[in-house]
């Protein structure tokens, strides 16, 4: 995706079951590539790992821009 993938919006690269379109193809994205699913982020249900996913996407999602403000206390 242009600009990269805001957490919480859907790859435009899922199909309406949710898989790439693009695995295994050279075109698809190196994040994606590098992924490694294990059992802690899959987990025993489709659920699970979706949850783990999005965490993941919270956890890792650029901060707001510093608006220059300096907080005291």
């Amino acid at each position: 995706m242009p600009g990269g993938k805001p957490a919480g919006v859907p790859c435009i690269h899922l199909d309406d079951e949710m898989r790439c379109r693009l695995y295994g193809d050279p075109r698809r994205p190196a994040v994606c590539a590098r992924l490694a699913p294990n059992p802690e982020m899959c987990g025993d249900t489709r659920e699970h790992a979706l949850v783990f996913l999005r965490d993941l996407e919270r956890l890792t999602q650029p901060a707001a821009p510093h608006d220059g403000a300096v907080f005291s206390s």
